[in-house]
């Protein structure tokens, strides 16, 4: 990637929608030039994608928690992720160094739909405990493409 494909990325992650011919001015390249690079970026993996940005609020997604997963013996990554894709209430996980062996970022539309999701992952036969940590605010989430709330 050179510095002309590094600033057509940071105009997709500022604007995901601006134009070729938006991005082009951006770079000094003619919006033709744009497309092809856009279309390699996309081809090679830099690019995964295009998406809209929602609010989970808006959606009624309003409490949110960071959940430590203590899993029994040793589970294999694929395992875990088996057993958390049927949670829609989960907006991401990871597996991670440290005590946890996952670590899991939950939605719930209140304090008792969360309560109600922990207790169904306690219930997961390869959970040993869980600990949570409930977000009161958002002070920076570069990854969606959102500031301070």
């Amino acid at each position: 990637m050179d510095s002309i494909d590094k600033g057509i990325v940071s105009c997709l992650v500022a604007n995901a929608r601006a134009s070729y011919a938006d991005i082009g001015k951006s770079v000094n390249l003619s919006t033709p030039a744009v497309k092809r690079r856009v279309d390699r970026l996309l081809r090679t993996g830099v690019l995964r994608g295009f998406t809209a940005v929602v609010d989970p609020e808006a959606l009624g997604w309003a409490t949110e928690a960071l959940v430590d997963i203590f899993c029994r013996n040793n589970v294999a990554p694929e395992r875990i992720r088996e057993h958390l894709e049927p949670f829609a209430e989960i907006a991401a996980a990871y597996t991670v160094t440290g005590a946890a062996n996952v670590v899991v970022h939950l939605r719930a539309r209140d304090i008792g739909k969360l309560e109600t999701v922990l207790e169904r992952l306690r219930g997961l036969d390869m959970v040993e405990r869980t600990t949570s940590t409930v977000i009161l605010s958002t002070l920076l989430d570069r990854r969606a493409g959102v500031g301070p709330r």
